[in-house]
């Protein structure tokens, strides 16, 4: 499917956004791409909206879907500067002071609105090395395609198997690096995850953004992406701490998840809802079927109960 999109990248963008219009209700109607899912995380986050209401947020939420794949599309060619256009840096010269310092920062932040022109610009926007940190595709061939791109302006990617041995190897070589986190992915070990309350629900957390920090006592910033308009995006950056170790343990993330939802709730259609956010129990994990897989100190056992 990925090849036969590709070729789409080089078209003006406008047709993209042409496309897109066309593609989102197939997508919703036809295709029913992760309906039940987008509907279930929807009824669970927002139980006092009507259902006509709810049921609005998914069409806003399909078409927005539809504008980030010809954004992702786009970015594959975009020029730098056209990049910096449609994504706005409002306050980035808060982090000038951590690199003068020659201290490392954390990035966090979200599957919300745009995600891949900051990936793709990053290192060029601020005077900190920028590295990007994620989950390597399935799909090597493609990924590594993607990887070669996003990196074109400078942005370094780094799977998270092998995010110890970037800092570790930056923080001998007293370099300032801009790590770039999105911390909103659903963690695949509950006994390694830090849970906390996120819309209401005991939600587990990815804790590595957190660990880091301390460990290299690195400040940590929430950033948020603002849609000014169809393709246009405001990043402001809003600093939790720069006293990291000061903090009890788990501060730092609870503080991010309240952040988050803040900016969801500001504008729910933008989150990335076909994601199985609660797909952990704290016993181990809801397969797709609805049993339970139970995962034990990090083992996962062959025992399952449909009482998910």
């Amino acid at each position: 499917m990925y090849y036969i999109l590709l070729p789409l990248a080089y078209l003006p963008l406008g047709l993209h956004y042409f496309f897109a219009s066309l593609m989102w209700p197939v997508v919703y109607y036809v295709a029913r791409y992760r309906v039940k899912v987008v509907r279930s995380n929807l009824e669970r986050c927002f139980p006092d909206k009507t259902p006509k209401e709810r049921k609005q947020l998914e069409r806003q939420y399909y078409k927005h879907l539809a504008d980030l794949l010809a954004e992702g599309l786009y970015n594959l060619r975009a020029p730098l500067r056209k990049v910096a256009k449609r994504y706005h840096f409002e306050n980035a010269e808060i982090l000038e002071p951590y690199y003068n310092q020659n201290r490392s920062v954390v990035l966090m932040s979200a599957h919300y609105n745009n995600w891949e022109y900051m990936i793709t610009s990053l290192d060029h926007r601020i005077s900190h090395h920028g590295i990007g940190v994620g989950k390597p595709l399935d799909n090597k061939r493609f990924g590594r395609f993607i990887t070669a791109r996003r990196a074109r302006y400078g942005t370094e990617i780094v799977d998270q198997t092998d995010v110890r041995q970037a800092m570790s190897f930056y923080d001998q070589w007293k370099i300032p690096v801009a790590y770039m986190m999105l911390s909103d992915q659903s963690p695949s070990n509950p006994h390694k995850s830090l849970w906390t309350s996120f819309f209401g629900q005991d939600t587990a957390f990815l804790f590595g953004a957190e660990h880091f920090a301390r460990k290299y006592d690195m400040p940590v910033f929430f950033y948020d992406v603002t849609k000014t308009r169809r393709g246009r995006y405001t990043v402001h950056f809003k600093l939790l701490t720069d006293r990291p170790n000061d903090l009890p343990e788990g501060d730092i993330t609870r503080c991010y998840a309240q952040h988050l939802e803040q900016l969801i709730r500001q504008a729910p259609q933008y989150w990335l809802w076909s994601h199985r956010r609660w797909k952990l129990t704290h016993e181990g994990k809801i397969l797709k079927d609805g049993t339970l897989k139970i995962i034990n100190n990090g083992r996962k056992t062959d025992h399952t109960t449909t009482n998910a």
